[in-house]
């Protein structure tokens, strides 16, 4: 019998306080998270923007306990879905890897290659592939093939993205049933769907299909719960956790739960669209935060959807996934790892500014790049803004 080996692909996160500052390092030196024109700062400014940051994100984690939950809770789901599989007749063994956090990619294929496995399904916890989440972590995994030729040697076949899974969607939409009937009134329920963001500049510059695959989801999961319920719940679509002065996909959630207490809406679901565990961005951004915003603005019975974490449904869809790419068509390494062609920049005539589409990317840019003068200028001790007495 073929010994499967099926790779879980997630983010990682600092399971101590101590390691927030060399995870927020790793996360912000990967160049699809902060993108900058000249390689050669992206690890000084990884350092900056870390050192900056590491403050205020060890108070986030320590308002949940003093840790990310994720590294446990990914743990649990590759066992589940191993068991699972097994159930199935499949001889699998369950392997997580981390992108910017142990356990890291090298460790994984490492105990990959010491359990003599012989084919592999990578399957990203991710359920909408974009640039800076799967696609990071399928050219990090290919990275590492090309320069090892054991594992390079073994069939791998990729899952690159699994939005509108049935498993998944039906897991989802039961779960928004359950925060439903505990409304005073369900029918006049708000569903708030929020996603983590991406730079706009990804979709429109870069062709990454992660916004498609957002909304496409939203509606999928709309309908399975109004087939259910037998009425309709109002419904919208935001995006959280944006970073950098570069515009990023809108509306912004905390924009919408003001937007949606001005309106009168009492009773609200929010529900963690792009996250399948609970981390930092669920248990203290939505529900600290965000739910600060909403009862300050009139919401009243403001109701979180929990991460799918282990939820035997969903489980159950991963192992569907799982079976079907092993009896399908194979999607390569190489294949998954691939880029989007990049495309032409907003339609536009001429350089702007302002605070129109095409002129916030210039923006941002421009913020970028006056950054990076003056971090260099604080590096060397002397520059034009140590000429007129700034520094």
């Amino acid at each position: 019998m073929t010994r499967v080996g099926v790779l879980l692909l997630n983010l990682g996160g600092p399971e101590r306080i101590k390691d927030v500052g060399p995870f927020l390092y790793n996360l912000f030196s990967d160049p699809e998270i902060i993108r900058i024109p000249i390689k050669l700062f992206q690890k000084p400014l990884a350092w900056f923007i870390s050192s900056l940051r590491s403050t205020k994100s060890q108070k986030a984690y320590q308002a949940i306990g003093g840790g990310s939950p994720l590294r446990r809770i990914t743990e649990q789901q590759a066992r589940e879905l191993q068991s699972e599989l097994r159930k199935r007749g499949i001889d699998a063994t369950s392997y997580v890897a981390m992108r910017y956090w142990h356990p890291f990619t090298e460790s994984a294929v490492e105990d990959i290659k010491a359990d003599k496995i012989s084919e592999v399904v990578v399957l990203p916890l991710y359920p909408h592939f974009s640039i800076s989440t799967s696609g990071s972590s399928f050219r990090e995994l290919r990275r590492l093939s090309e320069s090892d030729n054991a594992f390079k040697k073994l069939s791998i076949r990729c899952i690159r993205s699994w939005f509108d899974n049935p498993g998944y969607i039906k897991a989802m939409a039961k779960l928004i049933e359950n925060e439903i009937a505990f409304c005073s009134s369900p029918e006049d329920a708000h569903i708030c769907f929020t996603a983590h963001g991406v730079p706009r500049s990804y979709v429109e510059e870069a062709g990454d299909p992660y916004k498609d695959e957002i909304e496409n989801c939203s509606l999928l999961i709309i309908d399975k719960v109004e087939r259910s319920l037998g009425f309709s719940n109002t419904y919208t679509l935001s995006y959280q956790s944006r970073v950098g002065p570069e515009e990023w996909l809108k509306p912004y959630t905390e924009d919408v739960l003001e937007e949606l207490g001005l309106k009168g809406i009492k009773d609200l679901i929010v529900v963690p669209i792009s996250f399948v565990s609970e981390h930092i961005e669920t248990l203290q951004e939505i529900d600290i935060e965000y739910k600060e915003i909403a009862l300050k603005h009139g919401i009243v019975n403001f109701r979180r959807v929990k991460a799918l974490d282990t939820d035997p449904v969903f489980i159950n869809g991963l192992a569907d996934l799982v079976t079907s790419c092993l009896e399908g068509p194979e999607i390569s390494l190489d294949a998954a790892a691939r880029l989007p062609e990049k495309v032409k920049l907003y339609p536009q005539e001429k350089w702007q500014w302002g605070w129109n589409n095409s002129a916030e990317v210039w923006n941002g840019r421009v913020a970028m790049f006056v950054f990076i003068v003056c971090f260099l200028e604080l590096v060397i001790g002397r520059g034009p803004l140590h000429f007129i007495g700034l520094l």
